[in-house]
């Protein structure tokens, strides 16, 4: 593989990276050369503080929840369209370092710092420069490589997880140390395979625990959330579209727009909101508008009043209605107006509750209603029903379909395996990718839909539980002894750690598409075949052989 001294950029952390190799050129998901040094600059004075951080813990030192809180935000910002602001990530860059500097001092221990861990150079070209040698291929081995990034990309979707959690005021010390120290140990060179392999297990160890997390901080503030029907229907009221994953936004949102006159929808991933009972109580909280983040270019245009992004995905926005797009939190774009907050300040949307007023109504663009709200604690409430029709035969089989959306035409596929499924099995799902089939007419089984959304990407936490909660209900030995298949699509790094998480949790025999992580070397995914089962997508009818049989 070329040096990146060669190449403008490198990256392929996401799905869709360039002939499922690598962008070098420009980033597929629209980011430029330039924004992609700065971030790997940002990883790698990352990894430099969590060298202190780690060091400091093992003296004794308390990290305090700001510095944690400042590590997990920087991989967050890193996350496939997420952030595309080049002066927003320098700004973090220099945080960073001028922190490193001052935790540094508090460290009795300095030897063997590595030099990201010294690095204290803020000067934007020399950032610039540098960044161009500390990227993805200055780890010479193929194999090394491959599971650092692994981890690393695991570690960013952990962060995005932990970042949500901490937003509603829940913090856990052990997650942030793990992922302080994981990042530290992907700079020392005398660890090799074997080693980064049970570092990338016990990265799915953590990301069970961030999950759990995050899923604990979210009903405790927002109820359970419970089987619900959507509006996708629209208003004739102006309003605010809100997209991304965080519901302490949608909550600041809907108590900011109350009594207003603008009216709110999800999109998305923010979908689930519209399960949880704290958010129901909102009568201008309507519904969701649209489908899967890659299709906002089309949504956005007609939604016509202003969109709010509180995370990724960002698809670069069009001059027509790029004045209308807000962003927060991790999220941001050159040229949107972005709303700054920090953890636990109360957000002022203003600005853009007021720019609502001023639009027309969104057009509609389908009507009627979907499905959800089938996380663990809605599920278990219908356990005896599920018990039972599994007993008696009526379901034979559940099949896992969490994951991403995305734009590459072979994501058909599983628009096409779930409408060829036999009508004696379940979906479970969570993550975008129920786009490509949540609108479908699949039916039920004795009252139970044949499609349970669980909620976001992180919602994949519930299935796991789900899964774990079967297991003891049949006194099974191994949670692979269930009727459970799992066909799974991913695109960003989020799937990344609940990949991760699965695999600790014991999960075997997972279909991964629509292709395999170009960051994986051929003897990593290897090693995924041989311990765990793992295999690409091929044929519809070939792989509904395989699964359901």
């Amino acid at each position: 593989m070329n040096s990146l001294l060669d190449n403008q950029m490198f990256c392929f952390q996401c799905q869709e990276t360039a002939a499922n190799k690598g962008c070098t050129k420009m980033g597929v998901c629209g980011k430029t050369p330039r924004v992609s040094n700065m971030q790997d600059m940002l990883i790698w004075i990352s990894k430099g503080i969590s060298q202190i951080t780690t060091g400091l813990r093992e003296e004794g030192v308390t990290v305090s929840k700001e510095v944690n809180h400042m590590i997990t935000l920087n991989l967050f910002t890193t996350i496939t369209n997420a952030n595309f602001d080049e002066a927003a990530i320098v700004e973090k860059i220099v945080k960073t370092i001028n922190v490193k500097e001052e935790l540094k001092k508090q460290l009795k221990n300095r030897e063997g710092l590595s030099e990201a861990a010294l690095w204290k150079e803020t000067d934007i070209e020399v950032l610039a420069a540098k960044a161009k040698e500390v990227g993805v291929l200055s780890t010479e081995n193929e194999d090394v490589r491959s599971l650092r990034e692994l981890i690393i990309y695991g570690l960013k979707g952990l962060s995005a997880y932990s970042k949500h959690a901490n937003v509603l005021l829940e913090d856990n010390e052990e997650v942030d140390a793990f992922l302080q120290k994981a990042l530290a140990k992907v700079l020392d060179d005398s660890l090799g395979v074997d080693d980064l392999v049970a570092l990338t297990l016990e990265t799915g160890k953590f990301g069970v625990e961030g999950m759990a997390m995050l899923d604990k901080a979210n009903t405790s503030t927002y109820g359970n959330p419970e089987m619900t029907k959507v509006n996708i229907g629209v208003r004739n009221n102006p309003a605010i579209l809100i997209s991304g994953h965080d519901l302490r936004d949608m909550e600041m949102l809907l108590e900011q727009t109350a009594g207003t006159g603008v009216d709110v929808y999800t999109h998305s991933e923010m979908l689930p909101a519209n399960y949880y009972p704290a958010f129901k109580k909102y009568d201008h909280f309507v519904g969701n508008y649209g489908n899967a983040w890659w299709k906002q270019k089309e949504e956005f245009e007609s939604f016509n009043g202003p969109i709010l992004m509180t995370t990724n995905c960002i698809v670069p926005p069009k001059d027509s209605y790029k004045d209308r797009v807000y962003t927060t939190g991790s999220a941001g774009f050159p040229g949107c107006k972005h709303i700054e907050g920090e953890i636990g300040e109360t957000k002022d949307f203003s600005a853009i509750i007021e720019h609502a007023k001023r639009c027309p109504a969104p057009t509609e663009i389908e009507s009627g209603e979907i499905i959800g709200g089938f996380a663990h604690n809605q599920v278990f409430q219908l356990a005896d029903k599920v018990v039972d029709a599994v007993k008696s035969g009526a379901i034979r089989k559940f099949v896992v379909m969490a994951g991403c959306d995305g734009r590459q035409k072979g994501r058909s596929y599983y628009t096409d395996f779930a409408q060829a499924l036999p009508k004696d099995t379940v979906i479970l799902t969570a993550g975008c990718a129920k786009y490509r089939y949540n609108k479908l007419d699949l039916g039920d089984i004795g009252g139970i839909p044949r499609v349970l959304d669980a909620g976001q990407c992180n919602d994949s936490y519930s299935l796991a539980v789900i899964a774990l909660k079967l297991k003891e209900i049949f006194e099974l030995s191994d949670i692979n002894e269930l009727p459970l298949a799992f066909n799974i699509a991913w695109y960003e790094q989020k799937a990344v750690i609940v990949l991760l998480a699965l695999l600790y949790l014991g999960v075997k025999n997972i279909h991964l598409g629509p292709t395999l992580p170009a960051f994986l070397s051929p003897n990593v995914v290897n090693v995924l075949v041989e311990n765990f089962g793992i295999a690409g997508v091929g044929s519809v009818e070939d792989d509904m052989k395989i699964l359901i049989g």
